[in-house]
């Protein structure tokens, strides 16, 4: 009987200690709490370098105690680039800000935004770097957390042979999965954007290879038959959902600003407080390029 084949991975060892901000880990590979800031006001030169650097080794970030209005929260944001319109806000003609996704969930809806593994809009050619999402109320009864997944780890965790059979190849990532068959919207003149992208990426700060396929949007890998395809596809969305060492949870609190890097990460909205409320709202960033190996 021949033995199983198993993947080890030595985890970087971050940063915790920052003379801006306290920072506590929630694993020790992603996700951390930040206290000590107040990102309603301008940060310090040096504020500003250590955050940039625990974004890009912790991949998850949640401030606690803020209070921001929605001019602050997109100042925040708009401190690592240009703000992102989401393709459902897009178009929006109701006055509404098209830079802010309102996040809400109460007993009146069909779904919950976000009920599934996935990263941000990578329909679009150049899908958001980050997401910022503001919590200002959470479920009285508990729950209504976010889960996290390591892209990174995820891809390493991968065998030899698997990661070579991947590497060239590239899969669709189409908005009308999630917008049209999960949301039921009506689809602006055109269409919901619709884009290929390498399954194996390198995040352009690290240069570290990333898992890029998820289930909220890719639809198949290019190249394969559909069965092919779906086989493989399902084999990866099982490892990101079921493999529990890549992930990491936020309990959300009212108040809470969680930043996330969507190039190296996945997420997941637990829908587990119905018939109570969630209410928030999302800002992200538009990625300067699009995603390459």
């Amino acid at each position: 009987m021949l033995a199983s084949t198993k993947v080890r991975v030595a985890v970087p060892e971050n940063r915790t200690k920052y003379e801006s901000f306290e920072l506590r880990s929630i694993t020790p590979h992603i996700g951390a709490e930040i206290r000590g800031l107040d990102l309603s006001k301008p940060l310090s030169d040096v504020a500003g370098l250590e955050l940039d650097q625990a974004i890009r080794e912790w991949m998850v970030l949640a401030f606690r105690d803020q209070v921001l209005t929605r001019d602050e929260h997109k100042a925040f944001a708009r401190r690592f680039g240009r703000l992102h319109v989401h393709p459902m806000q897009a178009g929006n003609l109701r006055g509404s800000d098209p830079e802010i996704l309102p996040v809400v969930t109460d007993a009146n809806v069909a779904y919950t935004a976000g009920d599934g593994w996935h990263t941000d809009v990578t329909c679009d050619e150049i899908p958001p770097l980050g997401s910022m999402l503001y919590m200002t109320e959470t479920p009285e009864c508990g729950g209504g957390d976010t889960s996290y997944a390591d892209m990174y780890l995820a891809y390493e965790l991968l065998s030899e042979t698997m990661k070579s059979f991947l590497e060239p190849l590239e899969a669709v990532h189409d908005g009308a999965l999630p917008y049209v068959g999960a949301y039921k919207s009506t689809p602006p003149e055109g269409g919901y954007p619709r884009h290929r992208h390498p399954v194996i990426t390198r995040h352009p700060e690290t240069g570290r290879k990333v898992l890029y396929v998820n289930s909220g949007f890719t639809s198949h890998i290019v190249g394969l038959t559909p069965s092919e395809s779906r086989s493989i596809l399902d084999m990866l969305f099982g490892h990101i959902a079921t493999t529990l060492k890549l992930h990491c949870r936020v309990a959300w609190e009212p108040n809470t600003l969680t930043f996330w890097d969507n190039r190296c990460t996945q997420h997941h909205a637990v829908w587990d407080y119905y018939p109570y409320t969630r209410r928030g709202e999302r800002v992200s960033v538009v990625g300067e390029k699009a995603p390459s190996r």
